[in-house]
């Protein structure tokens, strides 16, 4: 009987034009409520090359939104995908806690599947144990350039919104070290404030509402010339919500995009500019000036973590088709060029800094800030001072 479906499955096909694909890429994201903008990279993917249901390259999968208290399913969800035998490449985008342990299994049973990671929530050293190739925000670059930002746009005071689970990961804690470090030089003062974890017991609803009580009360505090960085994807719309109606900055985000928090904290519908990212900037610029916020909000013209997807689905092609190198900085940013079509980026391998070992499967990527009602600020021309790499 099973012969008998595959048969009609390829008859289908012939009939239809199509042939199947030669190999399989599988990419595992999260939801549209943690994580849209991965899901939407995943989802380009599948325009292009097809899905595996109808004979297509792309195998897309989602891990739990609690993926902190379901890590088993998590690991499950990824590692699964080695079951299939025309797998070549499984890309985990973000790679939250138990991708490592996910890509250890699947080179335990086929080590001729590439193993790619976009955004670690796992430390470099971890992660870089077992997967070919892992591509981060540059978070020691941006720890710099974010202040450095906010200082030309006359901020004197840069509030930083995390918590514990975050503050965990050496990404996050040593770019908050940068962070203190470039307000002291630019004489700006930094704040910590904590705010509830999205994937502890109140929820995705329950950190947002704690965001839009505080805002009002931190602005009437450190007054409206402070800018506000949040590392959360979820606490981004209402932060922004309450900085468009109270005063404030917002640089960028953790993970940059103009789909990020904007369309629902100016309440705009993108659904017929979806995908086309120069016609949503435009569209969420036009609506953030019309609600006075020009020069004070920025993001990165192109969806970090919708690049980030597709950027790394179309590397893993590439270099299964022998036409890239895995680690090559040039050639990735050749897959992540084909859809950010104008934007300028920078990069360099990450070095760890307490040895100075530099690992060349781990790579920090950044894109030029674009700030609404004024234009791109040329962050990736500005040459960092060397003292901020050896911040921890």
């Amino acid at each position: 009987m099973k012969k008998i479906l595959v048969a009609l499955m390829v008859l289908c096909l012939v009939m239809t034009g199509l042939a199947a694909a030669d190999f399989h890429i599988g990419i595992v994201t999260g939801t549209v409520s943690q994580s849209e903008d991965d899901l939407r990279g995943a989802e380009r993917l599948i325009e292009e090359y097809g899905s595996v249901e109808n004979g297509g390259m792309i195998q897309h999968l989602t891990y739990p939104d609690n993926f902190m208290e379901e890590q088993e399913t998590t690991i499950s969800v990824i590692a699964g995908l080695a079951d299939d035998p025309l797998m070549k490449a499984v890309i985990v985008n973000q790679g939250v806690p138990g991708t490592t342990e996910a890509f250890r299994r699947i080179k335990e049973r086929r080590p001729d599947i590439l193993t790619f990671c976009g955004e670690s929530h796992e430390d470099p050293g971890v992660i870089s144990s077992v997967a070919d190739l892992t591509c981060n925000n540059d978070f020691v670059s941006r720890g710099y350039l974010i202040i450095k930002t906010a200082h030309d746009l006359g901020c004197k005071t840069f509030v930083h919104i995390s918590f514990p689970r975050h503050l965990s990961y050496e990404t996050m804690s040593r770019r908050l070290a940068i962070m203190k470090a470039a307000c002291e030089e630019f004489g700006m003062t930094l704040v910590e404030q904590t705010a509830p974890d999205p994937t502890s017991d109140v929820g995705v609803a329950g950190a947002q509402q704690y965001i839009l009580e505080q805002v009002p009360s931190w602005i009437e505090q450190y007054g409206t010339d402070t800018a506000f960085f949040c590392t959360n994807d979820a606490h981004t719309e209402p932060l922004l919500r309450q900085l468009l109606a109270y005063g404030g900055y917002f640089i960028e985000a953790d993970l940059p995009s103009p789909l990020m928090g904007y369309p629902g904290a100016l309440g705009i519908d993108l659904s017929e500019e979806a995908g086309d990212f120069p016609a949503i900037l435009a569209k969420v610029e036009q609506a953030v000036v019309d609600k006075g916020g020009a020069g004070r909000f920025g993001t990165w013209a192109y969806s970090y973590g919708y690049t980030t997807s597709a950027g790394l689905g179309q590397h893993a092609i590439n270099v299964i088709n022998g036409e890239s190198r895995t680690t090559s900085i040039r050639d990735i940013m050749t897959a992540y060029n084909k859809y950010t079509p104008g934007a300028h980026w920078n990069g360099a391998y990450y070095t760890d800094v307490n040895t100075g070992v530099t690992t060349r499967n781990f790579v920090l990527v950044y894109q030029d800030t674009y700030i609404m009602g004024k234009g791109y600020m040329g962050v990736t021309d500005v040459t960092i001072p060397e003292k901020y790499y050896t911040v921890k």
